[in-house]
C-alpha cells in the first residue's frame, strides 16, 4: 500500500515541478514588464516634457521664476518666425539643403572607406585609419580656424559648396565609424558569389552591396544629418554670414535670452528634422522592397 503511494507521489513530481516553474515564470514576467513600464515611461518622460516646454514657450511672453505656469501667452514668436524679413523659406530650404548633401557625400566616402579598409591591405593604412579619427581629437574651433585659412585660398569661403565640405570633413569619422562595423559584419560571400554566376560590378553594388549596406547607410545619414543640421560655428566661420541655416539664425536669439523667438524656431528645426527622417526612411524602404521583388522573380 505504501509502496503503490510512493509510486503515485513519484509520478506526480514532475508536474507539480513543471506547475512550480510555470508559476515562476509568470511572477518573472510580471516583474519584468513593471520594471520596463517603469522606464518606458521614464524615458517618454524625458523627451516629451522638454518638447512640452519648447511648444508653450513659443506662446509665453511671461513666465517667470519661480511660478510653473506662464503668465501670459502671445503670438509674438509665430509673427516674428513667418514675418518676411526672416526669409524662413530660403533658411530652412538651405539649411536641409546643405545638411542633405553632406550626409549623401559623407555617406559615399564613409563606404568606400570602409571597404577599403575592412577588406583590402594596403600601404599606410593604419595611417588612414588614424587620420580618419582626427576631427574626434582635434578641439572644434581650432579645426574650424585652420580650415578657414585654407578654404578662403581655395575660393570656397563663404559659399555652400565650402559649408558642405567643412560639414562634410567634421561628420566623416562618425559615418566611418558607422559603416565600418555594418561593412565588416555584411562580409563579402554574396558578392562574390553574385560575380562567380556573372553579375556585372555595377549590378553587384545596385542588388547586392547597397541592400546589405541599408541599415549602416540609413544610421550613418541619420548621424551625418543631424550633425550638419546643428551646425552653428563652423557654419559661420566657413559662411562668414553670407551661408544662413536655422542654427545661425536661432542661436543669437538664445544667446539674447529671448526664449519665445528661439523656442518658435526651435519647433521649426525639429518639425523639419522629422520630416525629413520620415522621407528618407520610406525612400529607403521603397528601395528596399523593390530589391526584395527583384531577387523573387
Amino acid at each position: 500500500m505504501n509502496e503503490g503511494k510512493q509510486i503515485a507521489e513519484d509520478s506526480n513530481s514532475p508536474q507539480r515541478g513543471h506547475a512550480a516553474h510555470k508559476q515562476l515564470l509568470k511572477k518573472h514576467r510580471r516583474s519584468h514588464a513593471w520594471v520596463s513600464g517603469f522606464f518606458l515611461i521614464v524615458h517618454l518622460l524625458c523627451i516629451l516634457m522638454p518638447l512640452g516646454i519648447i511648444v508653450t514657450w513659443s506662446f509665453t511672453a511671461s513666465w517667470p521664476w519661480p511660478e510653473l505656469l506662464p503668465q501670459e501667452f502671445s503670438s509674438r514668436g509665430l509673427v516674428e518666425l513667418f514675418s518676411p524679413r526672416q526669409g524662413l523659406g530660403l533658411v530652412l530650404g538651405q539649411s536641409v539643403g546643405i545638411a542633405l548633401g553632406t550626409a549623401l557625400l559623407s555617406t559615399v566616402i564613409a563606404t568606400c572607406a570602409a571597404r577599403a579598409l575592412a577588406f583590402h591591405d594596403f600601404f599606410g593604412k593604419e595611417l588612414f585609419r588614424f587620420a580618419s579619427v582626427l576631427p574626434f581629437l582635434i578641439p572644434s574651433t581650432v579645426f574650424a580656424m585652420g580650415i578657414q585659412v585654407l578654404f578662403i585660398r581655395a575660393g570656397l569661403a563663404n559659399t555652400v559648396l565650402g559649408v558642405i565640405l567643412a560639414h562634410t570633413i567634421v561628420s566623416l569619422p562618425y559615418a566611418i565609424a558607422i559603416m565600418g562595423e555594418v561593412t565588416i559584419a555584411a562580409g563579402m560571400r554574396l558578392e562574390q558569389q553574385a560575380r562567380v554566376l556573372g553579375a556585372s560590378p555595377l549590378r553587384t553594388c545596385l542588388h547586392v552591396q547597397v541592400p546589405q549596406l541599408l541599415p549602416g547607410i540609413l544610421s550613418a545619414a541619420s548621424m551625418v544629418y543631424i550633425i550638419s543640421f546643428s551646425q552653428y560655428f563652423l557654419t559661420l566661420l566657413i559662411g562668414g554670414g553670407a551661408v544662413k541655416t536655422l542654427a545661425t539664425v536661432m542661436f543669437p536669439f538664445l544667446t539674447s535670452g529671448d526664449r519665445t523667438i528661439a523656442s518658435a524656431y526651435g519647433l521649426v528645426f525639429l518639425l523639419a528634422t522629422l520630416v525629413v527622417f520620415f522621407l528618407f526612411e520610406l525612400l529607403l524602404k521603397r528601395f528596399a522592397n523593390r530589391e526584395v521583388s527583384y531577387f523573387e522573380g
